[in-house]
């Protein structure tokens, strides 16, 4: 039959055959001629039947009400295929639901769809649960930034039917089973949560989620060795207590911040990464609490700790560490509700760098203090030297941060002293960064405290030999150590002419103390033992 005959012969209307007369115009017309027949099904509910029909089995077979083996069995450990045709079907009584609303809100079908979809989603909560509860090996924060540093895990809603369980090549290269595992847990993770979220039902997987990994971050935390005390706490506390503290807080930070937090972040962004909003709450709930803990800490230590140059050296280790990790922690902390996170970091920061200040102006004053007054036998090396040396050279090793701790508080007034003297360059053209001025002036006040202590020898020649072994040794010290590059040549030629000078002045003192006791028209029969004598 030809196609005009077919069409003609499906899409004319049926003429009655009792009544030969034509149809009348009307009856084209009326808008009863397109509507559906109370007796026959709408396309809406045959798009409900299809979908009760295939979704029914489905969704009762994993009904843990209905059979022993739904209630004791996984469905995604048991078999991930059937998982994501669940999956599937979910979606499409969720999209037929909303299709069959619209035409009728009041359908027996309707409310038979709406039951088997609750009846999913305690599936899918009872599922997002276990893989959460039962893979905390497989989901630990380093095995997560493990994975995820190697490959983009696919398994968005979009391409459901483009995963394969054997899709197991990351980056080209295969990976390690524990890898594999982790990445395939991700994946079903994120199905289940986009499912959930997209059917209306996010808070309820929401809060799964919150309160299983918090659990894990605020254990981790502790288990870090990471407790929170109060301001009475540290302030009471002896330093050796506390300097195991801050001890087990350094070693904390760089495993929070680098794999805790970062894990979680990357585990939180990669299950809800269809929603913004969820992704943001999620991570802010979930992290605050132990990230407050951490951060928090240093800023207690700064305030309340006692105060003494000595431990200057655990401040300027938490100062470094928060710095070095800062990138980090605004990537990893980044939403808005996190900023107070961010800004507990930035305040630790400020007040160890003021406590640091403090600590320096302390040791300056003790050392301008500084009063002994027995001299050291022989002209040797003074303690007070060593002392310092020792200390300023140790504060040498943090000359990065303490370049922008000192940048804020300048050397004082009294450090403008003579050029000559003081050997780091510092012209309007060439200024001399804070740092080396600070450096620079603590050693000047050392060596005007060696040239008050040199007078306290009788014998000049002693003074001389005390000030050329005390300036040879802070000058090789400072050869040897960070403080050549803060100083620089100017400084250290300078110093070694000082040097050269006292131990020119000792010889020839020395020297003369011997010709001294020469005669003075010395005789040419002196017997050997007189010359030896003499």
């Amino acid at each position: 039959m030809r196609r005009k005959d077919m069409r003609n012969l499906c899409c004319s209307p049926k003429r009655s055959t009792t009544d030969s007369t034509s149809p009348s115009t009307s009856q084209f017309s009326s808008p009863s001629r397109f509507s559906f027949s109370p007796s026959r099904p709408s396309f809406s509910d045959s798009v409900m039947d299809r979908t009760l029909e295939m979704a029914q089995p489905m969704i009762m077979k994993w009904d843990p009400n209905t059979t022993t083996f739904a209630k004791v069995t996984s469905l995604f450990y048991e078999n991930r295929r059937e998982a994501k045709d669940f999956i599937k079907c979910v979606y499409n009584l969720q999209k037929s639901m909303h299709f069959h609303s619209t035409e009728n809100s009041k359908s027996d079908k309707l409310v038979r769809a709406q039951s088997l979809m609750q009846i999913a989603v305690k599936r899918l909560q009872k599922e997002f649960y276990q893989i959460l509860s039962m893979n905390r090996a497989h989901l630990d924060p380093e095995s997560i930034s493990t994975v995820s540093s190697r490959t983009s895990i696919r398994s968005s809603t979009s391409d459901i039917d483009n995963v394969d369980d054997d899709d197991r090549v990351i980056a080209g290269e295969s990976v390690s089973e524990v890898e594999d595992f982790s990445n395939i847990v991700m994946a079903d993770l994120r199905l289940i949560a986009e499912c959930m979220i997209s059917s209306g039902y996010g808070r309820e997987c929401v809060k799964i989620y919150k309160v299983i990994r918090k659990s894990i971050i605020d254990e981790a935390i502790y288990r870090l060795g990471v407790e929170k005390l109060s301001s009475s706490q540290v302030h009471k506390m002896d330093w050796e207590v506390l300097d195991l503290k801050i001890k087990d807080w350094l070693n904390a930070v760089n495993v929070a911040v680098k794999t805790l937090f970062n894990g979680e972040r990357i585990l939180c962004d990669h299950v809800f990464a269809s929603d913004d909003a969820i992704r943001e709450s999620c991570f802010t709930e979930i992290s605050k609490d132990g990230a407050m803990i951490l951060f928090s800490f240093p800023e207690n230590v700064a305030r309340n700790s006692k105060k003494s140059p000595g431990k200057v050296f655990r401040l300027l280790d938490m100062y470094t560490a928060i710095a070095e990790h800062w990138p980090e922690i605004e990537a990893i902390f980044s939403f808005d509700s996190e900023s107070v996170v961010r800004s507990q970091a930035l305040t630790s920061l400020v007040k160890l760098g003021e406590s640091i200040r403090t600590a320096l102006a302390e040791f300056e004053t003790a050392l301008q203090k500084e009063s002994s007054k027995t001299p050291v036998a022989g002209g040797g090396i003074h303690h007070l030297t060593i002392d310092v040396m020792n200390y300023i050279i140790l504060l040498a090793d943090f000359s990065n941060v303490l370049s922008d701790i000192l940048a804020e508080a300048p050397p004082p007034a009294n450090v403008l002293v003579s050029d000559s003297f003081f050997g780091v360059s510092d012209s309007n053209e060439s200024p001399a960064p804070a740092i080396s001025l600070r450096f620079a002036w603590l050693i000047l006040i050392l060596l005007c405290k060696l040239d008050s202590k040199a007078k306290h020898y009788k014998d000049v020649i002693l003074a001389y030999l005390f000030l050329a072994n005390n300036f040879q040794y802070v000058v090789v010290r400072v050869c040897a150590s960070n403080l050549k590059y803060l100083l620089g040549e100017n400084w250290i030629s300078k110093h070694e002419e000082f040097v050269k000078q006292f131990a020119s002045n000792y010889e020839r003192l020395g020297w003369s103390h011997v010709i001294e006791f020469l005669p003075q028209e010395p005789s040419t029969s002196m017997a050997p033992h007189q010359v030896k004598e003499i």
